[in-house]
């Protein structure tokens, strides 16, 4: 089964500081049909003005992952982490019993254009850590997240692999889906085809109950594969 979640379909909130655009419920947006996807809970893809950002708050028992495309963050948290995350990296923090952290917009011009992604962790009561990576290669398939930070990846409480494909014009691209697995692929830019179905920029497809997932670019193309459980 394959299923498009087109990009003007999720839900929206502008708060003139911050433009958000919703895959899943969150905040004041809820749709029943749209809680979630096997252990992602959020896919937020968010646009911060310059100066502007997330004041401290707190979260708990949730993987909070990162993904900067374009300006850059800055990361301040209750476990002593001061950090700036450029466009191009990874950030992942496992809030675990409980962290605290803000994330603003340093520039003074540049607006800041990122994913925000909740993964819900396998366990609860895991100790608060901060780790970030670089994924910036062109025309590479790179394993970001996974449970056992394998081949250079971060590590994810849960048993899920989150690849970055950047793929050339018509590049074709394919794996074998173990049974019962999920599978999300975000499109972060460009044209694809994905099982027989169209999608592009901002746009989200989820599969289930497939042997294979095959992807066909048009033109250069992004895209975050998430190799998730049943649940």
């Amino acid at each position: 089964m394959i299923y498009l979640r087109k990009a003007d379909v999720r839900g929206h909130a502008n708060h003139g500081w911050l433009d958000s655009w919703h895959t899943f419920s969150f905040a004041d947006y809820h749709d029943a049909n749209f809680m979630g996807f096997s252990a992602l809970r959020v896919i937020n893809e968010d646009r911060v003005q310059s100066g502007q950002g997330f004041p401290t708050h707190p979260h708990k028992d949730m993987e909070i992952l990162s993904y900067v495309l374009s300006g850059a963050i800055e990361h301040k948290d209750s476990m002593g982490n001061k950090e700036h995350v450029p466009a191009g990296d990874f950030q992942i923090m496992s809030a675990g019993t409980g962290v605290r952290h803000s994330e603003y917009n340093p520039s003074t011009s540049e607006p800041l254009h990122f994913y925000q992604i909740w993964i819900i962790p396998d366990r609860q009561g895991i100790t608060p850590r901060y780790e970030q990576k670089s994924f910036t290669a062109k025309h590479a398939r790179q394993l970001v997240l996974s449970p056992d930070a394998r081949d250079g990846s971060l590590k994810v409480y849960q048993d899920m692999d989150l690849w970055r494909w950047a793929l050339d014009d018509q590049e074709q691209a394919q794996f074998d889906i173990q049974e019962g697995r999920r599978i999300w692929v975000q499109v972060v830019k460009g044209n694809i085809d994905v099982n027989g179905t169209q999608a592009s920029t901002s746009d989200g497809v989820a599969l289930w109950d497939e042997s294979s997932l095959n992807i066909i670019s048009y033109g250069e193309s992004e895209v975050l594969i998430f190799d998730l459980p049943k649940v």
